[in-house]
């Protein structure tokens, strides 16, 4: 007997086999894409085209649309008033609510002068109030530094920001700002100025002068803050200012022109030297005088107009 005829189906399976391969192999071949072009691919699906009656509509919108939609964009990332980020240091509330009773006092007039507020004792808790009683308040900044706070997940940067208020007429405040950023610490510091307004003695004290006007200080007063500790003295009109730059600012919005400084200790920190300064203008109040005194020196307590 031949092999054909002893293995039957061995001989039908070969052919079966041969067969699979022949259709495996007649199965076309997938063609490789870049990656190019199934990105492009992906973004037709993902992104679908603009009908053209949108397009026309962004196309013709005029300008005055466009910038009403950039100060609202503008407002809702400068945030809230008092928050670290993004604030303005020109962003101010365009009308004043009062919250406190002595707010409430001033803004329905039944307080008009703020002599009458520091009589009263009550403390002032709103800038709102300094703004309507003592309008034409000035800033000046006087000292700008970076501080740093470590905690368990590193080094954190703040910048405090020392600013003075005035407004050039016997009135003068001081106040410290801490923020991320430059702005939102000025903003604070010169609002904790305004809530720190005090007003001050003025006079003619120089023997030299006798004028009568209140263009210097009526005696003289010293002032201490930290080590720093500052001596200001009357000096006749037309000398000036005899004293640095960080005094002169302050003396300026206090409406001072005319006096003889000398100071001592470490003068470099700036937030010890004008809160120094503050401290001695401020004490200027505290020496006990007649009535009959101080209108025979023709001593002028906060403004010439009160």
């Amino acid at each position: 007997m031949t092999m054909e005829n002893k293995n039957p189906e061995a001989a039908e399976e070969k052919p079966a086999k041969r067969a699979r391969k022949k259709t495996v192999e007649e199965k076309p071949k997938r063609v490789k894409k870049t990656k190019e072009e199934a990105v492009a691919e992906e973004k037709a699906v993902e992104a679908p085209s603009k009908p053209p009656e949108v397009e026309a509509t962004v196309e013709e919108a005029p300008a005055e649309t466009a910038g009403k939609i950039s100060e609202e964009v503008v407002k809702k990332a400068a945030g809230k008033e008092g928050s670290d980020e993004g604030f303005s240091i020109d962003e101010r509330p365009v009308e004043w609510i009062p919250r406190t009773e002595l707010g409430k006092r001033v803004y329905s007039g039944e307080i008009a002068s703020f002599r009458e507020v520091m009589k009263l004792g009550i403390p002032v808790k709103e800038v709102g109030i300094i703004d309507k009683l003592i309008p034409g308040m000035k800033e000046e900044v006087i000292d700008v530094g970076r501080v740093q706070r470590v905690t368990d997940s590193g080094r954190r940067m703040r910048f405090r920001v020392v600013a003075v208020v005035g407004n050039e007429d016997g009135y003068i405040g001081i106040g410290e700002g801490k923020a991320k950023e430059v702005g939102p610490a000025i903003r604070k510091a010169i609002d904790q100025g305004k809530l720190s307004v005090r007003e001050i003695k003025r006079g003619c004290g120089s023997w030299e002068c006798g004028c009568g006007m209140p263009h210097s200080v009526p005696f003289r007063i010293s002032g201490k803050a930290g080590s720093v500790e500052i001596l200001i003295s009357p000096a006749p009109k037309g000398v000036g200012l005899g004293s640095g730059e960080v005094v002169q600012k302050i003396l300026s919005l206090a409406g001072i022109k005319d006096a003889w400084v000398k100071t001592s200790g470490h003068t470099r920190t700036g937030i010890n030297f004008a809160h120094a300064v503050y401290n001695a203008l401020v004490n200027t109040n505290y020496i006990k005088m007649s009535d009959k005194d101080s209108e025979r020196l023709k001593i002028t307590s906060g403004s010439k107009q009160n």
